[in-house]
């Protein structure tokens, strides 16, 4: 057993969201403890109290002196850091950390595993809607030996309180979209959108973690080493303080995190370590300039037959429009992780520049290469278009990613 001493702010990790294999050791060079609890907040200023209160009595009768409770909190403007802050001298296992500039559930959570002193890291909401009580069960599984306890809403035990039909077939439709997109994760537990688990420390220490919006548990099994997971039931609750922050953008993210893993987990993910070629990236690439063609050909059509342009003029306007709405969604998706740091409008256009000079090059290149191909190697004349437009939709992946969305182009 060790007891531990009140601290002040954690500093926030920076860097990949990796979690360590072996915890920092706690003042006095004591061992680690067993059970670490991140409880991840937002203007949660009217909960947190009663929150830290009701944990600690729980785990104060099991556990006593052999656990921590970590806040971390993305700088809410209601201040919760500070009332989280303002306990610590009550409560010596509490610590607290502010993360400026960073948000997100899923992250906030890997930010508190990753100054972890626990064998056992978990996660619960700052609002009471995940049971207490059910938090003994889970800890008990996971010292029992499963890799992965999970709190689900549908097992024997599990519900919801009040829900509406609407966000009950949300949630179902959500998962039943999951078993069809990443059937090995999602068919391993019954609520894989649970935000209330507990996981042995061993079996996610060292693996980088990418996680998207919320639900962090689909990261957990996806890519951690997880052979044995418990469920145990409980009934999710209304909030008593506060507002509900699940929105649209939630399933928007939930579906991203599902192509992600798809893409980066199982045969396309070995595959695409082999290759040492983004898929994922090339794939969203592809989406955007299926979308550009639609653009183009709608352009031009209204160009010619509303405004009756001539055909060269049609076609230019159409194209640029094309290539204009390509870079777009490429910039706030397909590289949204690079050009996320580089910020500001004169970046934005450098980036477009290079874009369409890089597009224009590529319309060149595929005119000589279906020239060569039809006149000198005399290949079907269709078949070369294919062949043409192929080649020439990996160069513009290809000069993009390494001269439009350029690493080296990032400020430190």
């Amino acid at each position: 057993m060790s007891i531990i001493e009140p601290n002040p702010l954690l500093s926030a990790p920076s860097g990949a969201l990796r979690v360590p294999k072996y915890p920092a050791k706690l003042t006095g060079g004591k061992d680690c403890i067993l059970f670490s609890l991140i409880i991840p907040t937002y203007n949660e200023r009217d909960n947190i109290t009663n929150v830290v209160q009701v944990l600690t009595k729980l785990l104060d009768s099991s556990i006593y002196g052999d656990y921590e409770l970590i806040v971390v909190d993305d700088d809410s403007p209601d201040g919760t850091w500070e009332v989280a802050a303002s306990l610590m001298t009550s409560y010596p296992q509490l610590r607290v950390m502010r993360r400026v500039g960073e948000r997100g559930l899923s992250q906030a959570v890997i930010r508190g595993w990753q100054v972890a002193k626990g064998r056992i890291l978990g996660v619960i909401d700052g609002d009471l809607q995940h049971p207490p009580h059910v938090m003994l069960q889970l800890l008990r599984a996971v010292e029992e030996g499963a890799d992965l306890a999970v709190g689900s809403r549908h097992v024997d035990g599990g519900g919801v309180s009040s829900w509406s039909v609407v966000r009950r077939f949300l949630s179902r439709g959500a998962q039943v979209l999951g078993l069809i997109i990443l059937p090995g994760v999602l068919g391993r537990v019954s609520d894989p959108m649970s935000g209330y688990f507990m996981v042995q420390r061993d079996s996610i220490a060292e693996i980088t973690l990418h996680p998207v919006g919320y639900k962090i548990l689909l990261e957990i099994i996806g890519r951690g080493d997880i052979q044995e997971i418990v469920e145990v039931g409980y009934v999710f609750n209304e909030r008593v303080e506060g507002e509900s922050k699940v929105t649209w953008k939630q399933y928007i993210d939930y579906l991203r995190h599902l192509i992600r893993l798809r893409l980066t987990t199982g045969h396309l993910g070995r595959m695409n370590k082999r290759l040492n070629f983004p898929i994922g990236r090339f794939l969203r690439f592809g989406v955007v300039g299926f979308s550009g063609l639609g653009v183009d050909l709608t352009v031009f059509y209204i160009l010619r037959q509303i405004f009756e342009l001539g055909l060269t003029r049609s076609t230019i306007l159409s194209a640029e429009t094309a290539i204009i709405n390509n870079f777009l969604w490429n910039d706030i998706w397909t590289f949204h992780d690079i050009s996320s740091r580089q910020t500001g409008k004169g970046a934005r256009l450098k980036r477009f520049l290079k874009f369409n000079v890089i597009c224009l090059a590529g319309v060149i290149l595929q005119a000589l290469i279906v020239n060569l191909l039809y006149n000198v190697l005399k290949v079907n004349e269709y078949l070369a278009k294919l062949i043409a437009i192929a080649v020439v939709v990996l160069w513009n992946f290809w000069v993009n990613l390494k001269l439009s969305w350029r690493v080296t182009d990032v400020k430190k």
